[in-house]
């Protein structure tokens, strides 16, 4: 999946939101953080109430000449901070209008935190090859299994997925790669962004993959460290997906839901 350039977002004449190419500075705002600041602007300027719905996705993207996880991470951001609330299979809603004083804040996104991890947890899989023991890779084996039984409990945390990580980090047998890899998965925790998109996964029925989990330790087995970043990677670009998907998939529940509900509806009529 591409990804947006750290580049400076300034509106065009068509009101869209382009990235200068020649502005590349840590400092500057990515585009999700500068639409959403667009958004706040456009809900205090007495165009909204409490309770309207906003444009739609689509819609959103199509007016800022912006990509659909941009406007997702900006809604997530603004969600977060209380000015809006986003309703399964309906849209976001305005909860509350922003004052004078009012402006959005930013933490580390979930779309971000798992960049991050791809990076790190790649190459993290391709060190710990040259390291890992026997009894190690038992324990993941383990763990594979305790990840498939959590899936199976809506009310499950998800504490295996994360000690199957960390101890691949362990495994490399280097301090700075493990306290690295500890770090990404408690700003995972932690983050407003990143809890709130998480839950909506989960809510989605979006859950770990167990068969992509014992990919890895297949690969760490066979001990090519190219297979195992390989198969880290792959694992994490698929939870960049299921993130990227989980509302579509919880709209797509619901107009399920909808359908069978109408369904049988008109089975009662029909029978009368």
């Amino acid at each position: 999946m591409s990804r947006h350039p750290r580049g400076k977002a300034t509106p065009t004449q068509s009101g869209k939101l382009d990235a200068d190419p020649t502005v590349i500075s840590l400092g500057t705002s990515r585009l999700y953080q500068t639409l959403a600041r667009r958004l706040l602007v456009e809900l205090g300027s007495g165009n909204y109430r409490v309770g309207d719905r906003l444009p739609t996705e689509r819609e959103l993207c199509l007016e800022h000449g912006v990509s659909r996880p941009t406007v997702r991470e900006a809604m997530i951001a603004l969600e977060v901070q209380g000015f809006l609330e986003v309703r399964v299979g309906s849209g976001a809603y305005v909860l509350r209008i922003p004052g004078a004083e009012d402006k959005p804040g930013f933490d580390v996104t979930a779309f971000e935190l798992t960049e991050a991890r791809m990076l790190f947890e790649g190459e993290a899989a391709a060190l710990a090859v040259s390291h890992i023991e026997e009894e190690t890779l038992a324990e993941l084996d383990r763990l594979v299994i305790e990840i498939g039984d959590e899936n199976q409990d809506p009310d499950a945390s998800e504490a295996a997925d994360r000690r199957f990580h960390l101890l691949i980090a362990s495994a490399t047998c280097n301090m700075a790669v493990s306290r690295g890899v500890e770090e990404l998965w408690r700003l995972r925790a932690t983050s407003p962004e990143c809890v709130l998109l998480h839950k909506k996964a989960r809510g989605a029925n979006v859950r770990p993959v167990a068969e992509e989990h014992r990919e890895i330790v297949l690969a760490l087995r066979e001990g090519d460290p190219s297979k195992a970043r390989a198969a880290m990677r792959r694992h994490l670009t698929a939870v960049l997906d299921y993130l990227l998907f989980a509302t579509e998939q919880q709209a797509i529940e619901e107009v399920r839901r909808s359908t069978e509900k109408a369904r049988a509806r008109f089975t009662r009529l029909a029978a009368t």
